[in-house]
């Protein structure tokens, strides 16, 4: 999500100083990229460049792409095929050993439902949507960025022809979790649909703020996670000392739930250093949603505070993190931060959290939480 709100923040830029744009997607990958479908590129005509699609060799060739798309104002699919071993020929040199399909797409203003309008009404609300984009591999009709689908709302420009079945397949996105790829007959052709479940960005709650709650705040809005800082003490949460949080709160542990809204992308981490402000959140955190609960300290503090609470069940020893993050040998406040952050990716992520180089399996499984 923190891709899409870059690219969002460079277009409104670009369109003050009346610049032309393009955007580019990759919809399909077949083998290995460093990059997977739904990365983003917003390419403005004198080459600013906003995300990225590869690890940095496919933007120059990408460039040439979206300017030609802008001069013409037509979509392009472009396919990057690196498994050939005369790849240098076209001055790309990947080296992934796959096949990459990108969407290009120039901007126009005109348009109200073109891919930046779109992307744009992803921001209105927190809550999952998803995002359809319609390509041909085998065909010259590009339609591009088509739909945004959310509970109770629909954002369409796809033809009525096979718009009925796409929503029925974005609706099995959205309870399957995960995106999935088709193909429809439109136009006399076989139109292939990346359907991209997108989650509002990662909402970190951290109750504390001490010295060492800094650099968690800091590094987690370079994640482009939403930070709302807690704590009882004004000299302590205030916006000189947190100038990235998006929400900075003083109050009463008792007080706090009334003021913050928890969801199923909320992380929250109690880091107050005050036992008591500690244990009454913990007590109210348990009955929310929240998909991660972290606490610094040994994990004696979390069994006692969880025996005192008389919740002291293997649910709730399985649930609440402590002591909080991954072991990495952490010993100052930004290693620990880095530490902590790790940890919560993995947990939305649902990855193993172990060296890459151990793994067994592809490095991207696509389809998993993107935040």
């Amino acid at each position: 999500m923190k891709e899409i709100t870059d690219i969002l923040k460079a277009y409104q830029k670009a369109t003050k100083e009346k610049k032309k744009t393009a955007l580019a997607t990759v919809v399909k990958v077949e083998g290995s990229s460093y990059r997977r479908p739904g990365a983003r590129m917003l390419i403005t005509e004198d080459g600013q460049l906003t995300g990225a699609i590869s690890g940095g060799c496919l933007e120059g060739d990408a460039l040439r792409k979206a300017l030609s798309a802008i001069v013409q104002q037509e979509n392009k699919l472009i396919t990057y095929d690196t498994t050939d071993e005369d790849d240098a020929k076209f001055g790309v040199q990947l080296g992934c050993n796959g096949i990459v399909h990108i969407l290009f797409e120039p901007i126009n203003e005109e348009d109200k439902l073109n891919p930046i309008a779109i992307l744009t009404a992803l921001q209105h609300k927190r809550e999952d949507a998803i995002l359809t984009t319609l390509f041909a591999l085998n065909g010259k009709l590009q339609p591009g960025t088509s739909m945004l689908f959310k509970k109770g709302a629909i954002l369409s420009k796809i033809p009525a022809e096979i718009e009925e079945d796409i929503i029925k397949d974005a609706k099995e996105v959205f309870a399957g979790k995960t995106a999935a790829f088709k193909v429809y007959n439109y136009g006399n052709q076989e139109t292939d649909a990346f359907i991209e479940l997108i989650h509002p960005p990662v909402s970190l709650i951290i109750a504390g703020a001490g010295n060492d709650a800094q650099p968690l705040a800091e590094m987690a809005y370079l994640l482009g996670w939403e930070v709302t800082i807690i704590d009882g003490r004004p000299t302590h949460a205030t916006a000189q000392r947190f100038t990235n949080a998006t929400k900075i709160l003083v109050s009463k542990p008792e007080n706090v739930m009334s003021q913050i809204d928890i969801d199923e992308q909320t992380a929250f981490v109690l880091m107050t250093h005050n036992y008591n402000y500690d244990i009454e959140l913990l007590k109210h955190l348990l009955c929310t949603k929240a998909s991660y609960i972290g606490t610094l300290g040994p994990k004696k503090k979390l069994l006692r505070m969880l025996d005192e609470l008389n919740l002291a069940t293997p649910e709730n020893e399985n649930r609440v993190h402590g002591p909080i993050g991954l072991d990495i040998g952490a010993e100052t406040a930004e290693e620990i931060a880095i530490s902590i952050l790790a940890e919560i990716k993995s947990v939305f992520t649902g990855a193993s959290a172990v060296f890459l180089r151990d793994k067994k399996t592809p490095i991207h499984v696509y389809g998993l939480n993107n935040s």
